[in-house]
């Protein structure tokens, strides 16, 4: 305890240092930087700025509400990282739901590591750590993967050398790029897997895809299942089994199943059969999830 203490001192002396006009740190090789830079600071939240090459998009609030609890109990325990941007103003690298957390619950201050980078630098730093210590989705990690090959000019080769990962599974994330982004999105809400994505990846047409992506998620199908329902789309065994034309969609139906999925926020389904009946799905993703569905539908 005695040693955390003496840590926690030496931190609020390094950020004083840091306000000093007179002790402006530009570069590494500035007075007194290498008593700040790489080492542990307490700085105050109000003069570091979310990072705009930050991958993450998606932040659970329930998942963010449990490590702001965690925080107000035990502290920030692993610290931010920063690159320094201007006098006493500071820029997020990494720890963006460390640092979302600690200013939920109203801290002042948060320990973190200084960095001085450019903004390549900064990018690259923010996407390889991501990817290595933070729980993206599917798709921001094969953004990320996208990003660093196009704005780092990084080869497949080099970026698996750089985050430590096969050619093979690199590759594997960014072939879900090609996806839909109706199901991108399917895939980052969790109402399918990767590996679902894997498999309808593999098929060429748009609206073939999200024909089985709703029949994924309708019948809850498995990773398998999915799998040899695209090898029967790619033989024509589906044309064959099935030979019915698809249903006449009411006008009625198409414009109210558009107004609900944009008040719901989710994907809503509509099947229709003879006059006028028809069955409304509504899907979702988590326990969250579904009580804003339910609170939406019921006016909570």
């Amino acid at each position: 305890m005695a040693k955390a203490t003496r840590k926690q001192a030496l931190g609020r002396g390094l950020s004083a240092l840091l306000k000093d006009p007179d002790n402006d740190i530009q570069s590494a090789t500035d007075k007194n930087a290498d008593k700040v830079v790489g080492n542990i600071v307490e700085l105050d939240i109000e003069t570091i700025s979310v990072n705009p090459f930050q991958p993450r998009s998606n932040f659970n609030d329930e998942a963010l509400n449990e490590l702001a609890s965690s925080i107000k109990e035990l502290g920030v325990i692993q610290p931010i990282t920063v690159r320094k941007i201007d006098f006493n103003k500071y820029q997020l690298v990494s720890g963006e739901r460390r640092y979302r957390a600690s200013k939920l619950i109203g801290l002042e201050t948060i320990p973190s590591y200084i960095r001085i980078a450019n903004d390549q630098e900064s990018l690259e730093m923010a996407l390889v750590e991501n990817i290595q210590r933070q729980d993206l989705d599917p798709i921001e990690i094969a953004l990320s993967y996208q990003r660093l090959i196009d704005e780092i000019e990084l080869t497949q080769e080099k970026l698996s050398e750089r985050v430590g990962k096969k050619r093979s599974t690199i590759a594997n994330y960014m072939r879900l790029l090609k996806l839909d982004p109706i199901i991108q999105t399917g895939i980052r809400d969790g109402f399918i897997s990767m590996g679902h994505g894997r498999a309808l990846v593999n098929m060429e047409g748009k609206e073939d895809q999200i024909t089985l992506y709703e029949r994924i998620v309708g019948e809850n199908l498995s990773v398998r299942e999915t799998e040899q329902a695209v090898k029967e789309y790619q033989t024509g065994t589906i044309r064959k089994k099935t030979g019915k034309k698809p249903s006449h969609i009411p006008d009625f139906v198409k414009q109210g199943r558009q107004e609900l999925t944009e008040y719901l926020t989710v994907k809503v389904d509509i099947k229709t059969a003879d006059k006028g009946k028809g069955k409304i799905t509504i899907p979702f993703g988590s326990e969250e999830q579904f009580n804003q569905i339910k609170k939406c539908i019921l006016g909570e």
